[in-house]
């Protein structure tokens, strides 16, 4: 009897176990099949048994079932609102944590992860696309995790998050991408923009400084930095950072004159003429340095006609001429420069205005006249 009954007890053993393990067989036929939603029924049951839920088997089967479901048009719709490509991802990195990356199951599950890659970086881009930027995210981080040193699922997900105004999120990406050795001055542009909509003038500065170190001769992050230094109030510190900028773009007219500027406010006039006069000869039609050029000989010769003015009677008859001589002179030298700035700019009333005077001061009656009308007109 005793020996019966030990029989019986094996068999009944025996039953449980195929019936625990039936459920991933079932599974594994009904995939064949291609009746998924019969097989995710039977792969679900599996998970849950404390007989099969620690088998590498049984995780990359339903992997494997989920991964189908979501490829499918017809067995997504049953997923209802279960990420397939999520539970198929979570699914085939538990088989590999069970067997091993060596082991059967855990190279299979290996394998189909890299598949899986574009699934996660596809579903992202498709609810990228609907203008659901959050699951956007969602599948990209996925993306992430399955090839962590691969950058477009970062680029995407920093561009989703920008487009959902989650700017904390995009830094985040473009930080995770500077990690992973990436670069380039598109993204140093975004983060400058992000910065900006956040009215972080600090953290503006450092981005532009960040990029200035990846690229040392990029005329766009130079000139950025040269205009913070400048909207800083920062002039003498900003003549370095501008010699450089010309360095690298001496074509540029709009730099000497933004240095003569520079100079014009640190009391250094004669080196401020210098570079407008550089401006105006890389190019002519450069209003700023046309009219600043214009602006200094005005003044030289204002300065030598007041002082005149001031002299007595006596001083007047023996030096007075003289210096009025030599400021119309000066009026002579500031005339082309104005009369340019006038045709790049033929309604600027402070141009206007000086040519008035420096033609009444040469006796062109006539166009000072008409300069005296067009600011008449112009009121």
């Amino acid at each position: 009897m005793k020996k019966i009954l030990l029989t019986i007890v094996a068999a009944a053993a025996l039953h449980t176990a195929s019936a625990q393990n039936s459920a991933v067989t079932n599974a594994i036929l009904y995939q064949r099949q291609g009746t998924l939603d019969k097989a995710k029924a039977e792969i679900d049951k599996a998970i849950t048994n404390e007989k099969t839920s620690d088998k590498a088997k049984t995780w990359f089967t339903r992997g494997e079932i989920y991964e189908g479901m979501n490829a499918s048009p017809i067995y997504k719709k049953s997923l209802g609102t279960e990420d397939g490509t999520k539970i198929a991802y979570e699914a085939y990195s538990k088989a590999i944590s069970l067997d091993g990356k060596d082991g059967d199951y855990g190279k299979q599950a290996a394998a189909k992860l890299d598949g899986l890659y574009g699934l996660a970086l596809n579903a992202g881009v498709e609810s990228y696309n609907n203008k659901d930027f959050a699951k956007a995210m969602d599948g990209y981080r996925m993306a992430q995790q399955i090839r962590p040193q691969d950058t477009t699922a970062y680029l995407y997900a920093a561009y989703a998050a920008e487009a959902n105004e989650n700017f904390a999120g995009a830094k985040e990406m473009y930080g995770k991408l500077a990690g992973i050795g990436y670069k380039s001055p598109q993204m140093y542009g975004r983060l400058l923009q992000i910065a900006r909509q956040e009215k972080n003038d600090a953290e503006a500065m450092k981005v532009v400084q960040d990029a200035l170190v990846a690229y040392p001769s990029n005329k766009t992050f130079m000139l950025e930095e040269l205009n913070m230094y400048l909207s800083a109030g920062r002039g003498k510190e900003a003549l370095d950072k501008i010699d450089r900028a010309i360095a690298a773009d001496p074509k540029n007219s709009n730099l000497y004159a933004v240095k003569g500027s520079i100079l014009d406010q640190d009391k250094q006039p004669a080196k401020a003429m210098e570079a407008y006069q550089k401006a105006v000869q890389v190019d002519p039609s450069n209003f700023d340095a046309n009219f600043n050029v214009g602006i200094y000989n005005y003044n030289k010769a204002a300065e030598l006609y007041t002082k005149a003015a001031k002299m007595s009677l006596t001083d007047y008859q023996k030096s007075g001429k003289k210096l009025e001589t030599e400021g119309k002179k000066y009026f002579q030298d500031a005339l082309p420069y104005f009369e340019k700035a006038l045709e790049v700019q033929p309604d600027d009333r402070a141009t206007i205005s000086a040519l008035q005077k420096i033609y009444l001061r040469l006796d062109r009656k006539a166009d000072s006249q008409r300069m005296s009308a067009k600011l008449d007109a112009a009121k």
